[in-house]
């Protein structure tokens, strides 16, 4: 019925068209020759113009949405239709009686005509009469921080809002000072919010900066927390330009817009190559790192995608996940631990995995210190070792190792077994001894063609262990925040970035047979007790509020992390996030004296541990013993 209705309209634009040209031409005086000739034309021009409107899908438009792009289309098939006529009524010798000013006038005035009936029928519909804003009377005022591109299309999505009333722009551009976006006026900076929120009762404000450096965000939400407003925000820039989301789909301010860093731009070509109809093995698969690797390999259609997870419940939700977002894809979800050679074997013989992503360990830093160093040790150390040895069994062609910053000069027993898990792939790269090497099977040296690539980077949010979920749930409780020391830094970035990040470098990495570790460009550190302000703001509370508690550093942790030991240096790659570090290397014997060590010990306390640690890794402090504990 709809499309009846436009076509209609423009069947009357036509005809009102052909005739106001013969008045305009004739000063509304038509002759009765030019009288005729309208009459006689007339049953020719309607077709030939109609057949030209249904040609550029004139009728699939919505007229409540009317665009640009929808004039331009009016415009092409107005401009053919004036083409075609002229030769359709020469063919019909017909055209003698049409003055030429007519042929001219009449697409001008069909353009006018039918652009005008849509563009008139969105204005009403919106309520906005000649484009002003209209919606004085509905909806929360809010103020847009930002007058660029984001906020002009946030302006025109909100404007049938009954939630939101948008009274003003604020941009610290000077030229835009005063200037009208759509019906609403640039106020003037954002610094002027806190006045201007009184003035005009604001209390909520939206971010309209997606393209803008964390710094500048963290400006904005400065200036949102001094004036005592919600903070909102709109999409990420990368999520606009994909048109996943739009940006009316404002959203609370996160910790990752505060922290926001440059998208990674990722070498598809060679992700392709490493990944797409390949048999891609994760371990780790149900954990915060392992199962965002698995959400970016699918981008890349691997032929099957194996998941391996000690855990049972964490396995049944990444299962629930992946079966309803990629039906269509080969997947298997297994039960098993990386220490279990048996399982290990039963699973590469059964789906030859061709790429390993190995991200199952133990990672939180102080529950590994104290009753579970051995177990840390086992999973991150031994685990590594059976499960490279299983992928040079099955002819794995690369194997990725997930480590971590807490792995250089390390003071605690998880970044002491990661660095042992590092040396451990270090060591086999090119000699492989079959079975676990001892001074009697030396002489069983077997040349792999695993390629094996570290990847090594600090702290992600919202991790398996990170402190933000720790902060959230005090907050939520109404405090204290508890940090452990008013200095302590880490790095941070997020698990999307990591991730791709971590592919980017498989893809790089192991080509020419060398012993690598990838360094993560983690950007500059960050104060975790910076962190618990932005939180206790973003949450909608000040200090005065949540009071932040300082507990004393934690056993085995660093007031700073590092990303390179005191022996290493690193070497540019083609990705300008991603550095080569040129780490110690071991031998041979290390390799037989470590695996001893690992399987001649049923379970050994912490003590005996820490003090094992020290001889296979000379940078290992442990602070406790040594009395660098700070409080």
């Amino acid at each position: 019925m709809r499309t009846l209705i436009k076509f209609v309209n423009d069947i009357l634009a036509i005809i009102l068209a052909w005739w106001f040209a013969y008045l305009f031409r004739f000063n509304f005086e038509i002759s009765p020759f030019y009288l005729a000739s309208l009459v006689e034309t007339l049953p020719w021009v309607i077709p030939i113009q109609a057949a030209s409107f249904f040609w550029f899908g004139l009728y699939r438009e919505v007229w409540r949405y009317v665009s640009l792009h929808d004039l331009r289309t009016i415009l092409y098939a107005v401009l053919t239709a004036a083409t075609t006529v002229p030769l359709a009524l020469f063919m019909l010798h017909i055209l003698a009686g049409v003055p030429r000013s007519v042929l001219m006038l009449d697409p001008i005035l069909l353009l006018f005509m039918m652009g005008g009936s849509r563009i008139t029928y969105r204005l009403w519909k919106e309520r906005r009469p000649f484009g002003m804003n209209n919606n004085t009377l509905r909806g929360n005022p809010v103020l847009v921080l930002g007058a660029g591109g984001a906020a002009v299309r946030l302006l025109k999505e909100l404007s049938r809002s009954v939630e939101w009333r948008i009274v003003g722009l604020l941009d610290d551009n000077l030229t835009k000072r005063g200037k009208i976006l759509d019906g609403v006026q640039v106020l003037g900076p954002i610094s002027d919010l806190p006045i201007l929120v009184k003035k005009l009762g604001v209390l909520h404000a939206i971010i309209a900066m997606p393209s803008a450096t964390h710094s500048e965000r963290r400006i904005a939400l400065n200036a949102c927390s001094t004036a005592g407003v919600k903070a909102l925000t709109v999409p990420s820039y990368d999520d606009l330009i994909s048109g996943k989301i739009t940006v009316s789909q404002i959203r609370n301010v996160e910790l990752d817009d505060l922290l926001g860093r440059d998208p990674v731009r990722l070498d598809n070509e060679g992700l392709h190559r490493l990944l797409e109809g390949k048999t891609i093995f994760v371990s780790g698969a149900g954990g915060s790192i392992g199962s965002e690797l698995c959400r970016q390999i699918t981008k890349f259609k691997p032929a099957h995608l194996v998941f391996f997870e000690l855990n049972e419940f964490a396995l049944y939700n990444i299962e629930q996940e992946f079966r309803s977002k990629f039906p269509n894809m080969k997947m298997v979800f297994v039960i098993g631990d990386v220490k279990n050679q048996a399982r290990l074997t039963q699973v590469f013989s059964q789906f030859r995995p061709e790429v390993v992503f190995h991200a199952a360990a133990y990672k939180h830093v102080p529950l590994m210190e104290q009753e579970n160093a051995w177990q840390a040790v086992l999973n991150n150390v031994l685990g590594t070792w059976v499960i490279a040895q299983t992928s040079i069994k099955y002819e794995v062609e690369k194997f990725v190792l997930i480590s971590t910053d807490k792995a250089v000069n390390p003071t605690n027993v998880m970044g002491a077994s990661k660095r042992l898990a590092e040396m451990v792939c270090q060591a086999i790269q090119h000699p492989f001894f079959s079975g676990f090497p001892t001074s009697e099977n030396i002489a069983n040296e077997v040349i792999t063609n695993t390629r094996f690539v570290i990847v090594r980077f600090g702290n992600v949010l919202g991790s398996t262990g990170s402190v933000i979920p720790k902060f959230r749930e005090q907050i939520a409780m109404g405090g204290p925040v508890t940090v452990t020391h008013p200095e302590i830094t880490r790095y941070f970035m997020s698990i999307p970035e990591a991730t791709q990040l971590v592919l980017q470098a498989g893809s790089m990495g192991g080509e020419k047979g060398d012993r690598e570790i990838f360094v993560l460009d983690m950007g500059e550190p960050v104060k975790i007790a910076d962190l618990a302000r932005d939180l206790i703001r973003l949450s909608g509370f000040n200090e005065e509020d949540i009071d932040i508690v300082y507990s004393g550093l934690r056993s085995g942790e660093k007031l700073y992390e590092e990303l390179l030991s005191d022996d290493e240096s690193t070497l540019p790659t083609p990705h300008n996030k991603l550095r080569v570090a040129q780490a110690r290397q071991v031998d041979e014997k290390w390799l037989v004296e470590l695996m001893k060590w690992l399987n001649e010990n049923p379970v050994l306390s912490d003590d005996e541990v820490k003090r094992g640690l020290v001889n296979f890794i000379p940078e290992y402090s442990d602070l406790n013993s040594s009395k660098q504990f700070l409080l």
